[in-house]
Formats: structure tokens, C-alpha cells, sequence
């Protein structure tokens, strides 16, 4: 009889109560935010996931949910200089070969000068000039959506679904072209990057060799696979991944469309994913070129 609960098995009592019950008065902590209110969110989530209560996909995309809302499109872009353009000007193959060798979609078309937007032009209608060459290029551009480096990620990703854009020119306070981002670069921002037919769901394959001849480099792949490839001594006594690296020679982690020069190896980032690379393009530097 001290005991009044013994012998009873309640459903209502869950396998950990204390540990639910944590959960519930942080959750209810949060509803009246402090200072800290997001920073100790994110920590009970932690613990949810630890304690098993829930998935840690499901935890990923809550913390990336909540981080995005700090984040604009300034931080997610893909900055001017790394922008694959298209010369409105340039000749149908050299057209085609641009599509073919970097396989995007959708690809911004200047005019005269690289911050000289003039529309966006999908990959599919390039292929229409193919049965009828007369067609003119221009007539088919799709309009060019245009949006600050301060506007939020989330505000940009019901925009995209709204007016069923992909794809936006990112311009800076002074109205300069900042560089592009697309509505795969916000959905990565909540669950991660989206792996294409080129990613390896393996992991065993860090190193791929691009149209081009440059190299797609991981940035988990070890300095010596990174060795191995190039004919270079890097060092790997502080590191074991080409990404930590070269966040140490770059003095932290470079943001996408960045670049990084590191012994003689050209390290432009194309992806980044949680604060790390994801992915390199490396190319020797111009120096190093004839002792390829």
C-alpha cells in the first residue's frame, strides 16, 4: 500500500518519465524565451535525441529549421566569381558545352559584362535550337528574379514557392551582382545537401574527375587519397581530412565560392553542408601547370 502505483501499469506512464517530463518543461520554458530560448531549444533537442524520443534526421531538420531563420540569402549564395554564366552572344556549341560540362538546370545570361543579367535560360530550351536553329536565343530567356544579400531564407523559400522560381540573382546594397542561389541551396540550409547521381551513397569514393579535367574533392577525403592524386606532400600530422586542412591554412572554414591556395592546388568550394565543405573543385594552381 506504499506503493499505490504498483500492480498498476499505467499507459500513461512512459518508459522515462523524468526524462519526458525534462522535455516537457523546456519545451514549456521556451514558449516564454529568454536570451537564450533558441540556444537551449537546440540543447533539448539534443537530449530528445539522445533519450531516443526522437529520430536524429528528425532533430537535424529541427535545428536547421531553426538556424535558417538567422540565415540569409547572402549566406547560402554561390558568390559572383563561381557563377556558371552564359554569354548571350557565344555560339550555339559553346553554349552547349557550358551545359554539358557543369550540368545545371537553369543558367543566368549576361550581356556584354558578366553583372549584365538579362534573364535566366533552362537547359531543356537550349535543346529546342537543336531541331530549329532560327529560333532567336533571346526569346528564350525567362525573366531574372532579383533579390538582396539581407533577405531572409525563409522569406526566400516561400517566395520560390510562390511564384514557382528556382533560382535568384542575389545583388548587394549597391545593386552589384553578389552571385545566385537557388531553392536546392535554401532546402540544404534544413536537411542537408541533396545528393545528385554523382554523389556516392557509399562513401568509398571521394575523388571524381570532372569534364573540365579539375577534380571534385570531399571534404572528408583524407590528405593522403588527396596526395595520392595530385603528386603533392601535403602534411597530415594536425589532420586527416583535406577540409580541416584547409580551414587551418585559410585561418577558418571558407564559405561556397570561395577559394584557397594550398601548395600549389586551387580548393574552390562548391558545396558546404553544417558549417564544413562538402565538396572542392581543385585545380593546379597556374604556377604548377606545366609540372603537371
Amino acid at each position: 500500500m506504499s506503493e499505490p502505483h504498483s500492480g498498476r501499469p499505467s499507459r500513461g506512464a512512459a518508459k522515462h518519465p523524468p526524462e519526458a517530463r525534462g522535455l516537457l518543461e523546456r519545451m514549456l520554458e521556451f514558449l516564454h524565451p529568454g536570451p537564450d530560448s533558441k540556444t537551449e531549444l537546440i540543447e533539448t533537442l539534443a537530449d530528445a535525441e539522445q533519450r531516443e524520443l526522437i529520430e536524429p534526421e528528425s532533430r537535424q531538420m529541427l535545428e536547421g529549421v531553426l538556424r535558417m531563420a538567422e540565415l540569409s540569402a547572402g549566406d547560402a549564395m554561390v558568390a559572383a566569381p563561381r557563377m556558371d554564366l552564359l554569354d548571350i552572344d557565344a555560339p550555339y556549341d559553346e553554349l552547349l558545352a557550358v551545359v554539358i560540362d557543369t550540368g545545371h538546370s537553369r543558367f543566368p545570361v549576361y550581356e556584354g559584362r558578366r553583372d549584365n543579367i538579362i534573364g535566366i535560360l533552362l537547359a531543356k530550351d537550349l535543346l529546342k535550337m537543336q531541331r530549329a536553329p532560327e529560333l532567336n536565343l533571346r526569346a528564350l530567356l525567362r525573366p531574372t528574379v532579383f533579390v538582396p544579400e539581407s533577405k531572409g531564407l525563409n522569406e526566400l523559400l516561400r517566395d520560390f514557392r510562390s511564384n514557382r522560381n528556382h533560382l535568384a540573382i542575389v545583388i548587394d546594397e549597391f545593386g552589384n551582382t553578389a552571385g545566385l542561389i537557388t531553392i536546392e541551396d535554401v532546402l540544404e540550409e534544413i536537411v542537408g545537401e541533396i545528393e545528385d547521381e554523382f554523389d556516392d551513397k557509399d562513401g568509398e569514393t571521394s575523388i571524381y574527375t570532372l569534364a573540365d579535367g579539375s577534380q571534385r574533392v570531399a571534404g572528408d577525403a583524407t590528405i593522403a587519397a588527396v596526395n595520392g592524386a595530385f603528386g603533392v606532400a601535403l602534411p597530415d600530422d594536425d589532420f586527416d581530412t583535406i577540409g580541416g586542412l584547409v580551414a587551418q591554412e585559410h585561418g577558418r572554414v571558407p564559405r561556397r565560392g570561395e577559394t584557397v591556395s594550398v601548395a600549389g592546388l586551387n580548393f574552390a568550394v562548391m558545396l558546404t553542408r553544417g558549417g564544413a565543405v562538402r565538396w572542392f573543385k581543385v585545380t593546379r594552381a597556374p604556377d604548377d601547370e606545366s609540372e603537371a
